[in-house]
């Protein structure tokens, strides 16, 4: 398998540029695929990837609209919906021929892994979804988490005030209040996303219901869920274990929503636990 070197990155296939994708780790190991969430970028996963870097051969990208991606790439059609995204996921995995992938996917980047492992199930392994949620909006017997006034209000302000919005946010969303270093690192990234983008990303994200797609899904799949995540509650961990077949949940002690920040090496040793 011939790996794009950062020389080789402008003739490489578009979607390597487009998505921003960096490869590294153990050229011979079993790819690992990282696909961060809401607000963030690649390098979310710093504190993590280093784990595996020796095992494993680690691929991250940008999801388009975010980070070091192609912002002129963000097309508000074409990204209406987190299909576009996976997409890009599957046209990663193809432009680097990458078979039995492990996805590693945060957040809203869950379900974008799900429809990529749907879609190309030759070139994914296995599937490692990290405070996964197949609907946000509550439901007659489903619990997301929140009522559809709550997520209209939330848009609301963010259209109004993105930079209020995310200071405010930032910090719910990653918990642990003993520590706001970390709560001032989401902020900080939420930050640096394009304001219109974060816009209209948050209205995909927190509109979407990708709960049928959960049955389709044939990947051996962990579900990791924090033992308290204002995000992603309790509720939702045991939906998505139980409508993907043969899946495996894990309940983390870490809090909030972000365990790759806050307890990276809880998280890595699920995985390892889980992956053998």
């Amino acid at each position: 398998m011939a790996l794009p070197t950062p020389v080789e990155h402008a003739t490489a296939p578009d979607v390597l540029r487009r998505t921003n994708v960096r490869v590294l780790g153990n050229p011979e190991g079993r790819p690992m695929v990282f696909a961060h969430g809401f607000g963030c970028s690649q390098e979310m996963w710093r504190l993590l990837t280093p784990e595996f870097e020796r095992d494993h051969l680690v691929v991250l990208f940008d999801l388009v609209g975010a980070g070091g991606s192609d912002l002129s790439a963000y097309d508000r059609g074409r990204y209406d919906s987190l299909h576009a995204h996976a997409d890009d996921l599957v046209g990663i995995l193809t432009a680097l021929d990458l078979s039995d992938a492990v996805l590693v996917a945060h957040s809203v980047s869950t379900m974008i892994a799900v429809l990529a492992a749907v879609q190309a199930p030759e070139r994914v392994g296995a599937l490692v979804l990290v405070g996964p949620s197949p609907r946000y909006i509550n439901d007659e017997g489903y619990v997301g988490g929140f009522e559809r006034a709550d997520i209209d209000a939330l848009l609301e302000t963010l259209d109004a005030n993105y930079l209020g919005w995310s200071s405010v946010m930032a910090p719910v969303v990653m918990g642990n209040p003993d520590r706001p270093e970390l709560g001032q690192e989401l902020t900080d990234s939420f930050c640096r996303v394009d304001p219109a983008i974060a816009a209209h990303f948050a209205r995909v994200t927190f509109l979407s219901d990708n709960r049928k797609d959960l049955a389709a899904v044939r990947t051996p799949t962990l579900v990791v869920q924090c033992s308290d995540d204002v995000i992603a509650p309790h509720e939702v961990g045991v939906f998505v274990h139980e409508s993907i077949p043969g899946s495996e949940l894990v309940v983390l002690a870490a809090t909030g929503h972000v365990p790759h920040l806050s307890a990276p090496e809880e998280l890595a040793a699920a995985m390892r636990h889980y992956l053998g």
